[in-house]
């Protein structure tokens, strides 16, 4: 299978994964998100339509704010024989709300979708909204991870963790709930002498809300600066679970990014933490109900071995790369018939 994964004028650098997820790199682009699908299927991410190979058949188009751009490059496709699936690069619902919240976008939007061969859905609340805008089939597909790729298990020794890590960082994004997550699990941190890890992407504003938090002498650390993502996932890795509140309704990152560490995922509704938590996710579940369960797992380290080895198999069975591969292969072959 030859794939193309294309981000029209986006800023994200043309990037090949001859060798699938590869090694852990902070010079590079880590293979999550689209590049997963890229990676996944030993493909390439590019940025202009005319730098895809002309031997490359199969293209998934990012439909991102410039639908005028995504619109043009899939004609150009279209014109070279490709077979176009087109997906949003940005999937949760406010995201979506605020990618077609004008006439003008949503006709562009309609037109993309009827001349395309196809699109994918990361998140299943998505594929109505395809289907109904003209698309001849839809197929959903949840974000890849490399959890069958040991290079890509970050994971530490349970009894040399502590504290918890706050998976969401924008106090400015309603949906994500961050500031309602970090209320409701200080009660727990403090309770438990746990450790709370925050980024703070919200400069001296940001600082002041994390302030008023007043969490006890050494229990708040302020990540204030961005992180390579390998960095980034060994840092999470040596918390004991991960908290979120976030009601997005995104492909979820937070619980993949988790999964790698082997670290449970407590709340969030994104497609990852519905398929690979799904007894500690937020679907369905109140925020005390998800405190609760956060306070059972830090009491009891044998609950977390139990949850983390589930949430690996179900990842093997339904997101790892060589899954979703052969589904995006059938996928290609059906559109190819």
């Amino acid at each position: 299978m030859s794939l193309a994964v294309l981000n029209p004028g986006g800023r994200d650098p043309e990037q090949h994964f001859p060798d699938f997820a590869g090694a852990p790199d902070d010079a590079t682009h880590p293979p999550v998100n689209y590049h997963a699908f890229a990676a996944s299927a030993g493909g390439a991410f590019y940025r202009r339509d005319d730098a895809i190979p002309a031997d490359t058949k199969h293209v998934l188009l990012l439909l991102r704010q410039d639908l005028k751009a995504s619109r043009q490059a899939l004609l150009e496709l279209r014109r070279a024989g490709k077979t176009v699936i087109v997906a949003l690069k940005e999937a949760g619902a406010c995201q979506v709300a605020e990618l077609l919240d004008r006439p003008a976008r949503l006709r562009l939007f309609q037109e993309i979708c009827q001349r395309a061969n196809a699109a994918l859905a990361t998140v299943p609340d998505l594929a109505p909204l395809f289907l109904g805008a003209g698309a001849r089939r839809v197929e959903f597909l949840p974000t890849p991870y490399p959890v069958d790729d040991a290079r890509w298990d970050f994971s530490q020794p349970i009894e040399e963790r502590r504290g918890i890590f706050i998976g969401t960082r924008e106090f400015s994004v309603p949906s994500r709930n961050h500031l309602a997550a970090l209320l409701a699990i200080r009660q727990v941190a403090s309770a438990m002498y746990e450790p709370v890890t925050v980024f703070n992407g919200d400069g001296w504003r940001g600082r002041r809300m994390l302030a008023r938090l007043e969490l006890p002498d050494g229990l708040l650390r302020v990540i204030e600066h961005r992180l390579p993502y390998p960095r980034y996932l060994r840092l999470m890795a040596q918390h004991r679970l991960v908290w979120q509140l976030d009601a997005s309704a995104v492909p979820g990152q937070v619980a993949g990014d988790a999964l790698l560490c082997r670290v449970p995922c407590v709340g969030g509704n994104g497609t990852t933490e519905r398929l690979v938590f799904p007894d500690i996710c937020g679907h369905g579940r109140t925020p005390e109900h998800l405190a609760d369960l956060a306070a059972r797992l830090l009491d009891h380290p044998h609950d977390v071995e139990t949850v983390v080895a589930r949430a690996v198999e179900l990842a093997r069975e339904t997101l790892s790369f060589a899954v979703v591969a052969r589904q995006l292969q059938a996928v290609l072959a059906r559109l190819s018939a």
